[in-house]
């Protein structure tokens, strides 16, 4: 955009634009700085029309695709920009933004519903708005609306694609869509498809699911009879009457035959009218806790969150994949920044046995969790390596760190992908590669370190001697790493072909060298003095309370006795090397590898106020 109105001068009308720019290019996630900018731009020129200059459009377009770009879901923006071209360019311009805001926004009922107003206003071919329509209405509602297979009303109305039917038309706030729908049909003066329309609607649990009926049920004894059904369901109800009529021994009027088939439909529909309402009033139950629903970038409520839970719960226990569906579309526009929604979706639809869907639920989410969470991408990257495509995975987790170049967790999870897929030369290539490379900091490179040591000792080739030795020769250079030291911890507590005598000797010597050369913070020199302690009394000898009690008077004993000679080191206070590090260095110093899949908890139902995105 810095191409557009360059300043030429004091009342340069592109400032409050180019000022909007520069606070958006600082901080990208503010919603706040967008919104500036798109209205600065819409501004422009005393406002933008179709005698705008070309500079001042492109800015304007710019703004919108960018902004659009980054937050799709916003449908009112959507709205917005095809509104702006349709006053500047035209239909087919109108038309193409609400193509894009529709492919972005499959499920959004509102977006439907204009895109549908748009083109009832803008085409009058009734056939190509009608596709439109129909295109997301006939669907097939929960198992226990379908058993009364006599409303198979749905062969009244065009053919349609079942998969563009579930996004909108089955949504319990769906009925803005319906109302235009509904809205179409009456002016193009056809009253059977209204009757057809609204036959599929009453069997829905819609919010207004009462109007919709109220409006349908006066039509069953006002269209002609030939409308109400298809011909194979009223020669049945035809024959069921005139059953009727001979089992009291009177033939009846065509006319009264009419009235009581009308009947019978009326009573049918009675019956399918309770269905939908038992079903209302149980789908109103978590319906009402959820808040508003549509997409923002502030944080939701827990509230909201254990509110989509619970109704999550409810739907898939019901077992109906289509609604099932239905519901996490919605849950995912309203929470897109929660990535546990979007695993729990995954989850679900890879029970169903749909690859492909799990596939396009990654690739999303991907889109809309921040990169600084890895942990849906690298479950794209699990799920991608599970059905053989390995160079995918390898690329998720290179295009990862093209973005996070010291996640230690990525690094990790692309050397063990080697591991499993090549060699362990292939795994170990992985981190050299990365703690030889120039970027990098020093933490980054001690965790790998001490990963490259673990896999030379697990792998089946592998050995003691040559993992110990990679972490005797980096102790001089990543001594202030917890990472580093609990993993030499850990691989010498892990030994067990040694004698214990063996063992207690390198297990001794790494918390000595431990304390002699690390400057990590006290209270991780306690914890890890906690694990030497358990050694000794877990698997100490005969003398190793001795030491046990050194230790514990040195580590955890007040400051007069804490202190103790330690020849050419000098003084160290709880066993603590002399200097410090500085805070942001404390931070990476003292930090440990968690993966993501170690972080999965269960919710906490009792949690208020807002929820934070990490």
């Amino acid at each position: 955009m810095n191409d557009f109105g360059q300043p030429g001068g004091a009342d340069d009308e592109f400032a409050a634009v180019h000022r909007c720019l520069a606070e958006v290019d600082a901080d990208p996630d503010k919603f706040e700085n967008w919104e500036k900018l798109i209205n600065a731009c819409e501004t422009l020129e005393g406002g933008l029309s179709r005698n705008s200059s070309p500079a001042a459009l492109a800015a304007c377009r710019d703004a919108f695709d960018r902004f659009l770009a980054k937050f799709p879901l916003y449908f009112g923006f959507w709205k917005k920009y095809a509104e702006f071209e349709f006053q500047v360019a035209g239909t087919e311009s109108a038309e193409m933004v609400y193509e894009r805001g529709i492919a972005c926004n499959p499920h959004s009922v509102d977006l439907w519903a204009e895109y549908c107003r748009f083109k009832m206003d803008t085409v009058h071919d009734v056939d190509v708005v009608r596709d439109c329509s129909v295109l997301l209405c006939s669907l097939p509602p929960r198992r226990t609306l379908t058993e009364l297979d006599f409303f198979a009303i749905a062969s009244l109305v065009t053919v349609p694609s079942l998969h563009a039917a579930t996004m909108v038309g089955i949504d319990y706030m769906s009925h803005p869509f319906w109302d235009k729908y509904i809205e179409f049909e009456e002016r193009s003066e056809s009253p059977a498809r209204v009757y057809a329309v609204l036959a599929r609607i009453v069997r829905i649990p819609l919010h207004q699911f009462n109007r919709y009926f109220e409006r349908f049920r006066p039509m069953i004894h006002e269209l002609d009879l030939d409308h109400l059904a298809p011909p194979d369901v009223l020669e049945r109800v035809r024959a069921e009457v005139q059953a009727e009529a001979a089992a009291y021994g009177a033939p009846r009027a065509e006319l009264e035959v009419q009235r009581d088939i009308r009947g019978k439909i009326d009573s049918m529909y009675l019956e399918v009218h309770t269905a939908t309402q038992t079903e209302v009033t149980r789908v109103w139950a978590y319906e009402s806790e959820l808040g508003h629903q549509f997409f923002h970038t502030v944080e939701l409520s827990h509230q909201q969150l254990n509110g989509w839970r619970k109704y999550l719960d409810f739907e898939e226990a019901e077992g109906d994949f289509a609604r099932t569906k239905c519901v996490y579309e919605r849950c995912i526009t309203v929470c897109a920044f929660y990535d546990d929604f979007w695993f729990r979706y995954a989850r679900w639809m890879s029970g169903q046995g749909k690859a492909e869907e799990v596939r396009h639920i990654y690739l999303r989410a991907a889109f809309f969790v921040p990169i600084s969470r890895p942990g849906i991408r690298m479950q794209w990257a699990y799920f991608e390596e599970s059905q053989g495509r390995v160079d995918v995975a390898r690329d998720i987790h290179e295009a990862i760190l093209m973005k996070l170049p010291d996640c230690i967790e990525v690094i990790v999870s692309w050397a063990h992908l080697q591991r499993r897929q090549k060699d362990l030369a292939a795994a170990v290539q992985v981190l050299r590669d990365h703690i030889d490379a120039p970027i990098g900091d020093l933490y980054t490179k001690a965790a790998l370190v001490a990963e490259w040591a673990m896999l030379l000792w697990k792998s089946s080739s592998g050995s003691a001697e040559s993992a110990r030795a990679v972490f005797l020769k980096n102790a001089q250079w990543y001594g202030d790493s917890r990472n580093f030291w609990e993993k030499w911890f850990q691989f010498e507590l892990e030994q067990h072909s040694e004698g214990q005598e063996e063992i207690g000797h390198r297990v001794r010597h790494v918390f000595t060298e431990f304390r002699r050369t690390s400057r990590l913070p006290a209270a991780v020199k306690r914890d890890m003095a906690q694990i030497y302690l358990d050694f000794l009394v877990h698997r100490g000898g005969q003398n190793s309370m001795l030491e046990y009690l050194d230790v514990d008077r040195e580590m955890f004993g007040p400051t007069s006795v804490a202190f103790r000679a330690a020849g050419q080191d000098g003084a160290r206070e709880n066993g603590a090397a002399g200097g410090e590090l500085d805070e942001a260095s404390k931070k990476k110093a003292e930090s440990r590898l968690v993966f993501f899949y170690q972080t999965h908890t269960e919710p906490d139902a009792s949690a208020q106020g807002p929820a934070d995105f990490n």
